[in-house]
């Protein structure tokens, strides 16, 4: 009786995690999850490139999807609101889906603030374009100052 208590007992020390092994363990992770952090927080500009790029791949989809419910483009006057929220001023969209065509109720702006122009046609021969200024907010600049369009995905 006394072999098969201690047998027990061994069995449950070799599952259980000892106070030792758990505090390498969490150490491991915090020293993981710095190096990560560190990385992160020196490349704040591509972060917000990319969250402003998928923004954009965003409202061109959500324009196509307009487009093929509707007939028509959102004007110029219409913007990108139109969107969000169904237009009242001409051409008023016949088929536009309750809800809009974003997956949020308002409209975003770019990662530093700013609004997304839109352009009715497109710069580059394209039926629409959405463009980003960057972190300047001016048209031109390099590095985290680019504009990005619509048209280069």
């Amino acid at each position: 009786m006394q072999r098969l208590i201690d047998t027990q007992l061994s069995r449950k020390r070799r599952r259980a995690f000892s106070l030792i092994e758990l505090l390498v363990a969490v150490s491991i992770m915090l020293i993981l999850a710095g190096a990560v952090a560190v990385n992160l927080m020196h490349e704040p500009g591509k972060a917000r490139q990319a969250r402003a790029k998928s923004d954009l791949a965003a409202f061109k989809t959500a324009l196509q999807l307009y487009l093929d419910d509707n007939g028509v483009l959102p004007s110029q006057r219409q913007g990108l609101r139109a969107l969000v929220e169904r237009p009242t001023t001409p051409p008023v969209p016949p088929r536009w889906r309750a809800g809009g065509y974003l997956d949020r109720a308002t409209l975003p702006r770019d990662p530093w603030n700013n609004d997304y122009l839109y352009l009715v046609p497109g710069r580059a021969r394209e039926p629409f374009e959405i463009l980003c200024y960057g972190a300047n907010g001016q048209q031109g600049g390099e590095g985290a100052d680019a504009d990005l369009s619509s048209s280069a995905l």
